[in-house]
């Protein structure tokens, strides 16, 4: 297979249309100001199951023929997938099988089981997660369907850009945040299919800078237990993100977690929306690398609105402060 066209990607904005959110894009003038960029935030925290994840699970799962799907899908995930999968198996109407770390936080744990799907539980490895996944599909014969390293998954979440090309004229440069590479990869295919004249950047924790890593070395370099508070760009690149990520992504900026915990305070506060730290990663990098995108129009893929209101990252007296002054 090749990687999805934006024939192929138009295609998959039709087939999702009917089951997914045509989220909507928000600018700020504060944050245009701090920034000193005219920015456009496609809000993909108003998204099915919270995150642009939707896409890429429902392109895969009506992609299927009946014969496949009649058997179910499977996956191994402790984020945004497992949710995203659940909910796109529901709407067809077929099983979802989902291996989930055992300590993986309850709000993701009750929110996969809400959307109806199967949780086996292993031990928190990657390995474990690989072996009880392959047991799960030998047993009922579920077709995977990988968390980003997966054509129709990379097409369904290249259709977030289309979107926004569509929504915004005129755009300098569209920065999306890159853990597996499943968005940052759609995003760029998309976006220079359209319009080749747009820079695409990535953007990642410094704490999990392997894309970064990967691209100046040439190979996929994996990342390691990284300790970041975007607990979704934890993943390595994938052997097909990767390449189409080198292909036409202009470089990969990395932040601090400062940058990142500043950035996703700056949205609640100023934005009065609710996105993950993962999701404030591309504002980071705007803010942190000013000299890239000052005097420009840029768009901004905010992936996802899923927070663990428990575990706020700013201190325990603003978030009681927070709490008590709705």
């Amino acid at each position: 297979m090749n990687p999805p066209t934006i024939s192929q990607v138009r295609e998959a904005a039709e087939r999702i249309a009917p089951l997914v959110h045509l989220t909507p894009v928000l600018t700020n003038k504060t944050i245009n100001r701090l920034s000193g960029a005219v920015l456009f935030f496609k809000a993909e925290n108003f998204q099915k199951v919270g995150a642009f994840k939707a896409r890429g699970a429902v392109n895969a799962v009506f992609s299927l023929d009946d014969l496949d799907a009649k058997q179910g899908v499977a996956t191994h995930s402790s984020g945004n997938h497992a949710a995203a999968l659940a909910y796109a198996a529901g709407c067809r109407g077929v099983k979802a099988y989902v291996v989930m770390p055992e300590n993986a936080p309850p709000v993701k744990k009750s929110a996969v089981a809400d959307y109806g799907a199967e949780i086996i539980y292993c031990k928190p490895t990657q390995e474990a997660r690989e072996e009880t996944l392959a047991r799960v599909v030998k047993e009922t014969g579920a077709v995977f369907i990988h968390p980003y390293n997966d054509y129709r998954v990379i097409g369904g979440q290249a259709t977030a850009a289309l979107e926004l090309l569509q929504q915004v004229s005129g755009l300098d440069a569209v920065v999306a945040p890159v853990g597996g590479g499943g968005l940052l990869s759609g995003t760029a295919l998309a976006v220079k299919a359209l319009n080749p004249g747009i820079k695409v950047f990535g953007a990642e924790p410094e704490m999990a800078d392997d894309a970064s890593r990967s691209l100046q070395a040439g190979q996929i370099i994996p990342v390691k237990n990284p300790a970041t508070i975007a607990d979704g760009l934890r993943t390595s690149l994938g052997e097909l993100t990767f390449p189409i990520i080198q292909k036409h992504v202009t470089g990969i900026l990395t932040v601090s977690e400062e940058a990142i915990i500043s950035s996703m305070r700056l949205v609640w506060e100023r934005m009065k929306i609710i996105i993950e730290p993962s999701a404030a990663v591309p504002l980071a990098a705007v803010i942190s690398y000013k000299d890239i995108f000052v005097g420009s129009k840029t768009g901004l893929i905010l992936s996802g609105g899923n927070v663990d209101l428990d575990s706020l990252p700013w201190s325990n007296a603003d978030t009681h402060k927070l709490s008590n002054n709705p």
